[in-house]
């Protein structure tokens, strides 16, 4: 249960509101959005505020700019993008502090919606400088501030923490309440069995919600490149895939970890056991199947033997680069079975396209275990999907009408991540209890 205030317990009517957004979207190289869900889970918020006749002033994020202007990472065209979905003018300020911005905030009418520009233009954004947070309140003149940028609710920025230095009433809008609400029910209270999946490049970002989805969950199967390390682990030869061998130690401290949950209780932690590599991350490179289990256990409780034929052997300079056809036909079967699944990594390399139209070559597993999550057609017996993490949900608003088939497909990628993992994030910890 949320625990902070929202804009339903404050006295909004009429008021100027700072409220930080999460549209840090896609865009094309003159800057306009080619994806515009982020902005869309947000309207909920900003409407609720507009029909309050609230005099409304955004800020947030796009990219990590270098300079200013720049058109890939100017909220210029997503300005125009909101108007278009809220059906009203929305006003863009070519920046987010100073003279140009206060003139802008003050000729707001009451409901009625401006953007300023990204505050990542300005060093002490990131630096969490109370001196800009305060400049970002005189300009806008906000008497409460409302953060519903969950996408960057973990970070210490200045738009999600200092500015709760000076005073304002400071509280929760609909779309920070709502994935907040989610991820925590999902963690705590899920319906079983639960079934996380994880991917992702590097186990040193995923050290502690390993652990945590090891003590939470009934199996976890971990894919892509964060399975490299763990096959490192088991012995197999990884050929010139992207793994972590310095890491080695944490894979197998995570190894026993599941292990030992599953000496006491019914408990899965899956490794792929066959994996489709090529010399080359590209829609030309010949493909071939490793065979890495030769006819051993799927699950790390046994360790598999290392056969020295190529048909078992990642090669010094193949790159593991999808999981195999008996793996992903092994999880999409604990997909199968589960009630709930946490969804955080492909199993491959999903953003090379195929030629002429083929499949794409390395996103086979994962469109298998998609399959696996949505069931059979008219079939209501599938799991409640939850995505979080970047990559994952760019994989997802990839595919036309997938997103709407999930559960929940969070906004925030390292957030979600946060939040699973029992931390609470500063951008709601700074807010009124309720």
């Amino acid at each position: 249960m949320f625990n902070k205030k929202t804009i339903k317990d404050m006295d909004v009517d009429g008021k100027r509101i700072l409220m930080t957004v999460d549209f840090n979207v896609p865009v094309d190289d003159d800057g306009k959005v080619l994806d515009d869900y982020r902005i869309r889970q947000t309207l909920p918020t900003i409407q609720y505020l507009v029909e309050k006749q609230c005099k409304i002033v955004l800020i947030g994020h796009l990219g990590r700019p270098k300079t200013m202007p720049d058109p890939k990472t100017s909220f210029r065209h997503v300005a125009e993008r909101l108007s278009e979905l809220l059906g009203v003018n929305v006003q863009f300020s070519e920046d987010c502090i100073g003279e140009k911005a206060k003139v802008v905030a003050d000729h707001l009418e009451p409901g009625m919606v401006a953007l300023f520009e990204n505050v990542r233009y300005h060093e002490g954004e990131e630096a969490n400088d109370d001196d800009f947070a305060k400049q970002l309140i005189e300009a806008s003149g906000a008497e409460i501030f409302v953060q519903d940028g969950f996408g960057t609710a973990h970070r210490k920025y200045a738009s999600y923490d200092a500015v709760t230095h000076f005073g304002l009433p400071a509280v929760a809008g609909f779309l920070l309440e709502k994935e907040v609400d989610k991820i925590t029910s999902v963690m705590e209270n899920p319906e079983r069995p639960l079934m996380v999946i994880v991917g992702g490049a590097k186990i040193s970002d995923k050290i502690e919600i390993l652990k945590r989805f090891i003590e939470i969950a009934d199996s976890v199967a971990v894919v892509g490149a964060l399975a490299n390390t763990f096959l490192l682990a088991q012995g197999h030869s990884v050929g010139a895939s992207l793994a972590e061998a310095e890491s080695v130690p944490i894979a197998n401290e995570i190894i026993e970890a599941a292990r030992e949950k599953a000496r006491n209780s019914r408990f899965s932690f899956y490794v792929p056991r066959d994996v489709v590599v090529a010399k080359d991350v590209a829609p030309e490179s010949p493909t071939r199947i490793v065979d890495l289990s030769h006819n051993t256990w799927a699950d790390i409780t046994t360790y598999p033997k290392k056969p020295e034929d190529s048909a078992f052997t990642v090669a010094d300079d193949e790159k593991i680069l999808d999981v195999g056809p008996i793996s992903a036909s092994y999880i999409a079967g604990m997909i199968r079975m589960s009630k709930t699944l946490i969804w955080n990594g492909t199993a491959g390399v999903t953003e090379v396209k195929g030629l002429s139209g083929a499949q794409d070559p390395f996103s086979h597993g994962t469109k298998i275990l998609v399959e696996a999550m949505l069931g059979e057609p008219g079939e209501q017996d599938h799991p409640y999907v939850v995505v979080g993490g970047g990559d994952t949900v760019g994989y997802v608003e990839s595919q036309d009408g997938l997103r709407e088939k999930l559960g929940h497909v969070s906004t925030g990628g390292g957030a979600s991540l946060e939040l699973m993992s029992g931390k609470e994030l500063t951008g709601v910890a700074v807010l009124e209890d309720k």
